[in-house]
């Protein structure tokens, strides 16, 4: 996949993402920063960031329980270690950093 392609694609996850977490009521605050990063802030002085990187091609997570890398195939993210898909992994991450259940549903 080209560079800007993927840049385009990845945006808009991004920006989903963003939305999906604005929407799904825990005490986060979340700031996006220049060059596809998502900073997101939780109530116990926790974070977590999301980014894409265009090198490798991947959104990148980095959370409290770890790092995880995310590629695009056959039309969805899918974890490069055992395929989990992005979203669900997403709603896992910050469910164990909020403390307390957070469903994030992908917006098609």
């Amino acid at each position: 996949m080209e560079e800007a392609a993927f840049n385009a694609l990845a945006e808009a996850e991004l920006e989903r993402i963003e939305n999906a977490l604005e929407a799904c009521g825990a005490d986060i605050d979340i700031e996006p920063k220049p060059g596809g990063i998502l900073e997101i802030e939780f109530d116990n002085g926790s974070k977590m960031i999301i980014n894409r990187h265009s090198a490798a091609r991947e959104i990148w997570v980095a959370a409290r329980s770890g790092g995880f890398h995310f590629r695009h195939e056959q039309g969805r993210w899918a974890n490069t270690r055992g395929g989990d898909e992005l979203w669900a992994m997403l709603a896992a991450l910050v469910s164990d950093q909020a403390g307390e259940a957070v469903s994030l549903v992908r917006p098609d």
